[in-house]
C-alpha cells in the first residue's frame, strides 16, 4: 500500500487507487459488505458486524483472478497504444473465534494493492510510466463485541507492508540522444485502524457503518537508480529517494433486509476522502541538481468522491445460494491531470456469484465482476517532468476478475 501512484494503474484504472476485493461473497453482490454478518469476512468491511456471526469459529479465504486491458488513443493523431497486463492474484483471509456469545476477536489478511504492468518501452507516455510492479499485505487484527443482540461495535489495527518497483525514461543529453531510465525500488510498514458499528433493530435488518483512517503511507530511504549514456553518467549518481503519498480515509454506510430468510436486498454507500491526494512528491538524496530537479512535485488534486452499491442474495435451497450486484465509482481524477500512471474513469460495475454447501457449514463461493471504465479524455501537464509535458489523449480501460473461496463457520 505504498506509492499508491507511483504505481498508480494498479488496482483499478478508475476510482482511483483502490480495490474492494476481499470476499468472494460480497464481490457477487456489488461489494454491500458492511451491513452483512455471514462470515469472518465482517472483520474487514464493518468490524462490529464480527461479533454477530452465529458460529463459534468462522474462516474465509479465497483469490480473484484480476485481468484488465487499457488503450490510449493521442488527441488528433493516428497514435495508438495498449498496455500490457499481466494477470494478478489478490487473496484474502479471515479468522474470527468467540470465546463468549457477544465478543469476537480475529484476524483479516488482505493484498489489497498489486499489480505488475507495462507500456512499451519507447512509447509516447515513457517518460510518465514505463512498467509498475507492487505488491502489498494488509493485517489487520480486531475486536468485536455485541450488546444484547441489537448493537454490535469493533475495532482493528491495520498494519501495512508493501514495496514497489518502477521504471519511468528520462530525457538526457548524450551523444546519441538516447533515452536515459530511472528506476525506484523501496518499501515500507505504516499503520492505521478500521472501526465500525452494525444496528440490528429489528428481525431481518441490518444498518452498518464503518470508517477506515487515513494511513499516510510513502517511502523513506528508497532506492533511485539512473541508466544512463556514460557521457552523462556522472551527473546521475546513484541516490536515496523519499516519496511521500496519503491513503485516503472511507466512510462506509450499508443497509440490508432479509426476506422471509431466502432473499435478502441490499444498499451500500462508500465516502472516500480523496482530497488528501494532492499532489506526489520526490525528494532526491542528491546535492546534484541534474539529479534534485528531474522530478520533484506532480500535482493530482484528486476530489472526494461517493461510490454507490446495490446487491441481492437467494438462497434457493440449503445447497444453493445465488448473489448478483453492481455499483457506479465515480473518478476522482481532474481530467486536466489525467495521466497514464493512472488512466482513471467512471466505471461502472456488474456482478455475480454463487455458494455451494456440500457440508454442514463449508461452502465453496465464486464470483464474477466485470469492471466497465467509460471513455476518458484528458491531458497530463506536469509541469516539473522533463519531456511529458501535455499528454493528451483518450483512455478506455475495462477489467475482468472471476473469483473463488472457501468459507467454513462452525
Amino acid at each position: 500500500m505504498l506509492l499508491f501512484t507511483l504505481m498508480a494503474a494498479m488496482t483499478t484504472f478508475g476510482g482511483g487507487y483502490q480495490v474492494g476485493l476481499h470476499s468472494i461473497r460480497n464481490i457477487g453482490m456489488g461489494l454491500i459488505g458492511t451491513s452483512l454478518t455471514y462470515d469472518a469476512s465482517s472483520l474487514f468491511y464493518n468490524p462490529g458486524g464480527a461479533s454477530f456471526v452465529d458460529e463459534r469459529f468462522s474462516f474465509s479465504g479465497g483469490v480473484t483472478f484480476l485481468m484488465s486491458r487499457a488503450t490510449f488513443q493521442a488527441k488528433n493523431e493516428a497514435y495508438q497504444e495498449n498496455v500490457d497486463h499481466k494477470m494478478n492474484y489478490p487473496f484474502y483471509f479471515y479468522a474470527a473465534y468467540k470465546p463468549i456469545k457477544d465478543l469476537s476477536i480475529g484476524i483479516a489478511v488482505n493484498t489489497p494493492y498489486g499489480l505488475s504492468m507495462s507500456w512499451p518501452d519507447s512509447w509516447e507516455g515513457r517518460y510518465l510510466i514505463q512498467n509498475i510492479s507492487f505488491k502489498s499485505i494488509t493485517i489487520q487484527p480486531t475486536v468485536s463485541y455485541k450488546i444484547k443482540d441489537i448493537i454490535g461495535i469493533g475495532a482493528g489495527l491495520i498494519i501495512s507492508y508493501g514495496d514497489v518497483n518502477l521504471q519511468r525514461a528520462i530525457p538526457v543529453n548524450g551523444p546519441d540522444s538516447a533515452d536515459g531510465q530511472l528506476t525506484v525500488k523501496g518499501s515500507t510498514i505504516k499503520y492505521g485502524f478500521n472501526a465500525g458499528i452494525l444496528v440490528h433493530p429489528i428481525k431481518g435488518l441490518n444498518i452498518g457503518v464503518d470508517y477506515r483512517s487515513k494511513i499516510d503511507m510513502g517511502i523513506t530511504g528508497g532506492d533511485a537508480t539512473f541508466n544512463v549514456p556514460t557521457a552523462v553518467a556522472s551527473k546521475f549518481n546513484y541516490n536515496k529517494v523519499d516519496v511521500s503519498l496519503p491513503l485516503p480515509a472511507n466512510l462506509d454506510f450499508g443497509v440490508s433486509y432479509e426476506i422471509n430468510g431466502k432473499i435478502m436486498i441490499g444498499v451500500g454507500l462508500n465516502y472516500v476522502f480523496w482530497n488528501v491526494y494532492d499532489s506526489l512528491k520526490f525528494t532526491f538524496k542528491s546535492p546534484n541538481a541534474a539529479v534534485a530537479n528531474l522530478i520533484s512535485t506532480s500535482p493530482k488534486l484528486y476530489k472526494d468522491r461517493l461510490v454507490t452499491r446495490l446487491g441481492v442474495q437467494w438462497k434457493v435451497n440449503g445447497m444453493l445460494t445465488l448473489r448478483a450486484g453492481g455499483y457506479y465509482d465515480p473518478s476522482p481524477v481532474p481530467a486536466n491531470y489525467l495521466d497514464p500512471m493512472l488512466p482513471s474513469s467512471n466505471e461502472t460495475a456488474l456482478t455475480c456469484g454463487l455458494s455451494l454447501y456440500p457440508l454442514k457449514g463449508l461452502s465453496i463461493d465464486a464470483s464474477f465482476e466485470y469492471l466497465m471504465g467509460s471513455k476518458r479524455d484528458g491531458i497530463s501537464s506536469p509541469n516539473d517532468t522533463p519531456g511529458a509535458h501535455n499528454f493528451e489523449g483518450t483512455y478506455y480501460t475495462a477489467f475482468y476478475m472471476p473469483g473463488i473461496g472457501l468459507t467454513y463457520n462452525f
